[in-house]
């Protein structure tokens, strides 16, 4: 077996940076965590703070404080700001990652109660959904005490269990599409025995049993992943959850998650290799984190080639994912490799091939990303292009495109590149027939002559050969484009007509929005681009939601995975 990192990307992370809040529970700096952090020479941390309760849902301890409070409020609506001031500070150090462990409190007022707080929850990176106490009032993961008055009102350990299982399946029903992940699913272990029934859920024919299995299959079929939670290791009741539910879990499919749960920082970074070593004995070679409520693809392995390949296939599924609505983002995609990348075929056994075609296709619905770390190689063949030697800022692009427009010039695609220096190139390839180019070239000539430096129109042109070292965007759904990817790409689907892009351009050089590269294609009547882009990302979508019916889908991409 190849060896297991020894680092992890956590979700259910550490708990900490609530302050004190009348509550001691995950009180450490964050600031003080992060630097350990740093010093280990990880690459990311992640932190989690748990979701306000109702003030009727306290632990007997916290009942002892003798305090009408609303349990860590204040902490929590700080929190967002928090951490963006975090991610400011130490940019380019390390990458911080923050979720919500929301707190089910029934269907009535706490159903109510937990959506306010997924609103409160700007720019989480992941939500779980966990089950902590019963109807009754009383937690699973409280005292002794508190888990056997459970106990003694539902009258048995069977009965016991059978109301957990009950609110998670309520809970998943009721807000399932909140959540990404499913916290600590045999939590109740940690106080109370768990029957021979559920130590045999496999092939026990018990309703206790059967219901089990079906909450698994109810996680499967919502798309949902299992938290593998380090917590009840520490505690003594071993990880949650046990080998024979992570095995099942595998066998449905269902992705996994992990975490070391913890609540202080003596215990950072503390069984990140068990955890590891624990999903690959299930089956696992490959669990998820989540950037922005997107899920990412990590490799169990120390590999540094496989952890490239990985971070490739995650730039393909935020793509994709970023151009459905988030109910859709949940739906988990269809995979085709080729080339270097067909060693995916062995993790991902329903995946197709596709020879020696250096790419991966990632697929759902009637949309699709390729791409590829492979750097495109020259297309050695005659067209019509215009070259133009510019500087290098905004609504340059637009200037060209809408002045070729005015004279009946289509564009067919455009490659960009920048000399780091104020100036920029472009090469235009030009549609065949139509239009009147030296027109448009004396126009621009005219008018602009401060920004363009050199426009020059080749009959014959050989394809200019812009490509750096990078991913690059290959195709969308099959029509080729071959963008180097940035951290801000628009991607469009729209109507194939002279001037409809240049709503799109005119727009962004409105905004003074940079264009860094482009790249057009077209399937019929259907035009496609993508465009690299500087610029504030909510000036930028508040111009796409206003791009008219012409558009069939405009989506600002941006990657926040590693």
């Amino acid at each position: 077996m190849k060896e297991l990192n020894d680092f992890i990307w956590e979700t259910h992370g550490i708990h900490a940076g609530t302050e004190n809040d009348h509550v001691k529970h995950g009180i450490d700096k964050l600031e003080d965590i992060i630097d350990i952090a740093i010093a280990a020479k990880n690459p990311s941390i992640t932190f989690i703070i748990h979701s306000p309760r109702l003030t009727s849902y306290r632990y007997a301890a916290e009942k002892d404080t003798n305090l009408k409070f609303i349990r860590g409020n204040r902490s929590y609506i700080n929190y967002p700001k928090r951490i963006a001031k975090l991610r400011e500070k130490y940019n380019g150090r390390i990458n911080i990652k923050y979720g919500i462990e929301l707190e089910w409190m029934g269907a009535d007022l706490g159903l109510q109660w937990s959506r306010s707080k997924i609103f409160q929850a700007e720019d989480a990176d992941f939500v779980i959904g966990s089950v902590h106490f019963a109807p009754e009032g009383l937690p699973y993961d409280g005292s002794k005490e508190e888990a056997m008055k459970l106990l003694k009102i539902r009258g048995s350990l069977e009965a016991y269990w059978n109301g957990y299982f009950n609110e998670m399946i309520e809970m998943i029903e009721n807000f399932g599409d909140m959540i990404q992940i499913i916290g600590h699913i045999d939590l109740p272990k940690l106080n109370a025995d768990v029957p021979e029934v559920l130590q045999n859920f496999e092939t026990s024919s018990h309703p206790l049993a059967n219901k089990f299995r079906t909450l698994l299959e109810i996680i499967a079929d919502r798309n949902l992943a299992l938290d593998v939670n380090m917590a009840g290791d520490l505690k003594g009741v071993g990880v949650y959850p046990t080998q024979e539910i992570l095995k099942r879990a595998f066998k449905l499919k269902i992705p996994v998650s992990i975490g070391t749960d913890t609540h202080d920082s003596k215990y950072y970074g503390l069984h990140y290799k068990k955890s590891l070593a624990y999903v690959y004995k299930a089956g696992y070679v490959h669990y998820v984190s989540y950037s922005k409520l997107i899920p990412e693809k990590r490799t169990i392995f120390d590999d540094h080639d496989l952890k490239i390949q990985y971070a490739i296939l995650n730039k393909g599924i935020e793509m994709l994912n970023q151009r459905f609505t988030d109910i859709n983002r949940r739906i988990i995609p269809d995979f085709s490799f080729g080339g270097t990348f067909k060693a995916f075929l062995e993790v991902y056994k329903n995946a197709t091939g596709m020879g020696e075609y250096n790419a991966i296709r990632i697929r759902k619905g009637n949309k699709s990303i390729t791409v590829s770390n492979e750097v495109p190689k020259i297309q050695r063949k005659n067209v019509r292009g215009l070259f133009s030697e510019h500087l290098d800022i905004p609504g340059v692009i637009s200037s060209l495109f809408n002045s070729l427009a005015s004279e009946g010039v289509n564009v067919e695609t455009a490659r960009l590149k920048s000399n780091h220096d104020g100036t920029a190139m472009a090469f235009l390839q030009i549609e065949d027939g139509g239009g009147d180019i030296e027109n448009a070239i004396d126009f621009i000539s005219g008018t602009d002559s401060e920004i363009f430096k050199k426009l020059t129109y080749i009959e014959h042109a050989n394809l200019p050969d812009f490509y750096e070292e990078g991913v690059y965007l290959l195709e969308i759904d099959g029509v080729e484009l071959k963008l180097l990817l940035h951290d801000k790409v628009i991607l469009t689907k729209h109507n194939n007509a002279p001037g409809v892009l240049l709503v799109l351009l005119s727009a962004l050089a409105s905004k003074n929005i940079n264009i860094i590269d482009l790249r057009l294609g077209k399937r019929n009547k259907v035009g496609y681009s993508a465009i690299a882009v500087n610029g504030d990302k909510n000036v930028i979508n508040n111009l796409l939601s206003k791009l008219g019916d012409q558009y069939y889908e405009a989506n600002l991409i941006e990657f926040h995975s590693l």
